[in-house]
């Protein structure tokens, strides 16, 4: 949350207004492609099909069970003639349901990122301050350090904010 407190080129009276940002900043996560699963990972068993469907389905083993150890998911497939193609259909289903699984918890951690750092607008939750009228001044008020010249500060120079933050938290500050 920041606060910019400045004279206001839209009001007409020439009078001091505040105003509040919020800023969210959130991870965006790596297309990760196909779904790869380890061999290790599934378990699959073969079993002959039951009801009509002619001379083969007495004959062969057919249907496809398949498991996904680490979380459980099973399908079962009657679907094809061949145990290849039942197999296939099995893998692809488990792959759904698994990539289903990621974007589910993908969008959990998102919205749990999102809403557990919001903060409400209002006085008192603001982090950094910019006053530009009547005097001029930049103050993060979470670490106390203060810059007086706020051109500088609004076209991007902020390092000086990150070192208090760093010092504050106890990290090394390095230079390049």
């Amino acid at each position: 949350m920041h606060r910019l407190v400045r004279m206001s080129p839209f009001n007409s009276a020439g009078k001091r207004q505040t105003s509040f940002s919020l800023v969210e900043v959130l991870p965006k996560l790596p297309d990760q492609g196909d779904l790869h699963i380890p061999e290790g990972d599934i378990e699959v068993s073969v079993a002959r099909s039951g009801g009509p469907g002619g001379q083969n389905v007495n004959k062969r083993d057919t249907a496809v069970r398949m498991t996904h150890v680490p979380t459980g998911f099973a399908v079962h497939v009657t679907s094809e003639r061949s145990q290849a193609q039942n197999r296939e259909k099995a893998l692809e289903m488990i792959r759904g349901k698994l990539f289903q699984m990621r974007e589910d918890a993908a969008e959990k951690e998102s919205r749990g990122l999102s809403t557990g750092a919001s903060t409400k607008i209002e006085w008192g939750s603001q982090i950094r301050s910019y006053v530009l009228h009547p005097y001029q001044l930049v103050k993060d008020h979470r670490t106390d350090h203060e810059e007086r010249n706020v051109e500088k500060v609004l076209e991007g120079d902020i390092q000086g904010f990150i070192d208090a933050e760093k010092v504050l938290e106890g990290l090394e500050i390095r230079y390049n």
